[in-house]
């Protein structure tokens, strides 16, 4: 099923991509990083935290992704917050609320839980 243009206008308005801060991908696939129930607790605690935050569908806020995987498969679950490039390992509810407080809202890198750095470069 197609959407008219007007349509899919309104959706991209209500996520607010064009003023999106951070953008927060988490691996919830396949079990090889870490259990899939784990990582499904994971992505539910994301989602419900940057919600209370009042970070979803908000101007300046923060937009988040499930993926099936981000090819790591260790240490999981995985994230990586752009547009910093920013991955991190161990993505546990705990984690994540330090990843959420001190780099999607802080702006500063967990550095205990980051495991690599890798902006895309500019266009």
């Amino acid at each position: 099923m197609s959407a008219t243009d007007e349509e899919l206008s309104t959706v991209l308005a209500s996520l607010h991509l064009d003023s999106a801060r951070r953008h927060i991908f988490l691996c919830v696939g396949g079990g090889k990083c870490a259990e899939v129930e784990a990582s499904e607790r994971s992505w539910a605690y994301l989602k419900k935290r940057l919600r209370e935050l009042g970070l979803v569908d908000a101007a300046g806020g923060v937009l988040r992704t499930k993926v099936n995987c981000l090819r790591v498969c260790r240490d999981g679950p995985i994230a990586v917050v752009y547009p910093d490039g920013t991955w991190y390992r161990d993505c546990t509810p705990d984690n994540l609320e330090r990843i959420i407080t001190e780099h999607l809202i802080g702006g500063r890198v967990v550095a205990t839980l980051a495991i690599a750095t890798s902006p895309l470069a500019p266009a």
